[in-house]
């Protein structure tokens, strides 16, 4: 039944994506707000993560953030499913920044997470014309699978799967050649990863980032795609400055703490563009989780 279940939803999705392609992006929104309605299990996860991270707002308040994130996932379907990234903004500066750290020849980490338009921030990127990657989990279904790296490919950005043969190599090989290489770390996923503070509560955090910016000495810059108006982006870029030392573990730790640092801060100031819905701290502690 489960194996029947996902075999109808991906025939519904790729049924469904031309469609999406041609769809106001107020649909989208609509579509989340009412999956905030309808899809009690998410809309919990959500209440529970919000508490955690704005305890001194009130539910109703809590609640609009939720109805916002909801419906800003929606818009974000759509968006993804047209591709395009013409008008997502990068200003000057912000180029010069990321032209700066790849000119200086060791390749470029880009750290991101689930904020805003985080597919169109990628092809925003690529159109630069630098070599750009990202490193994903396959799909449960291969179909899904080419069909995200064939769109991804499109724009310009390589597709590091993180199940294939010798990826680690090749990702090595990509950035030592100077690639720009994101990676979502705003996830708990079944990968290797620290514990590191989030809204005050230690989060396992994908440590790929700051393995290789401590590896290969390479920058680590943070960059995600606030929405400014219908239709409208911008994207924001920071480097993640912390001291190198000879202590690869202890850098790659400092390294993921501070970009962890720098997603909570974006979220903070833009609360509804994040997904709320994400067990972000599923995995605990060992011995935080004796206790309980």
């Amino acid at each position: 039944m489960k194996r029947l279940r996902r075999e109808l939803r991906v025939r519904a999705l790729l049924l469904a994506l031309p469609l999406l392609r041609r769809a106001p992006v107020w649909l989208g929104a609509l579509a989340g707000r009412l999956a905030w309605s309808l899809v009690a299990r998410q809309r919990k996860l959500a209440r529970e993560h919000l508490a955690i991270a704005f305890p001194e707002l009130s539910a109703a308040q809590r609640d609009a953030i939720g109805r916002r994130s909801f419906a800003n996932l929606g818009r974000s379907a759509i968006e993804t499913a047209r591709g395009d990234a013409s008008n997502v903004e990068l200003s000057a500066a912000d180029e010069a920044l990321l032209r700066a750290a790849h000119a200086e020849g060791k390749g470029v980490v880009v750290v991101t997470g689930h904020i805003g338009a985080w597919e169109l921030f990628a092809r925003r990127i690529a159109a630069l014309g630098l070599p750009c990657g990202t490193v994903a989990k396959e799909a449960h279904d291969p179909r899904i699978t080419r069909l995200l790296e064939s769109q991804r490919s499109q724009a310009g950005v390589r597709v590091f799967w993180r199940g294939a043969p010798m990826s680690a190599r090749e990702i090595l090989r990509f950035l030592r050649e100077g690639g720009l290489l994101g990676i979502l770390i705003d996830q708990d996923t079944r990968v290797a990863g620290h514990f590191v503070p989030f809204f005050g509560r230690p989060a396992f955090t994908p440590r790929a980032a700051g393995d290789l910016a401590a590896h290969l000495g390479a920058p680590m810059i943070f960059g995600c795609a606030h929405r400014l108006a219908r239709g409208v982006h911008r994207i924001v870029l920071r480097r993640v400055e912390v001291a190198r030392t000879s202590d690869r573990e202890g850098d790659s730790l400092a390294l993921t703490a501070a970009a962890t640092r720098e997603i909570e801060n974006e979220i903070r100031a833009n609360p509804s563009e994040w997904v709320w819905m994400h067990p972000r701290w599923r995995t605990q502690i060992p011995e935080i989780a004796r206790k309980k």
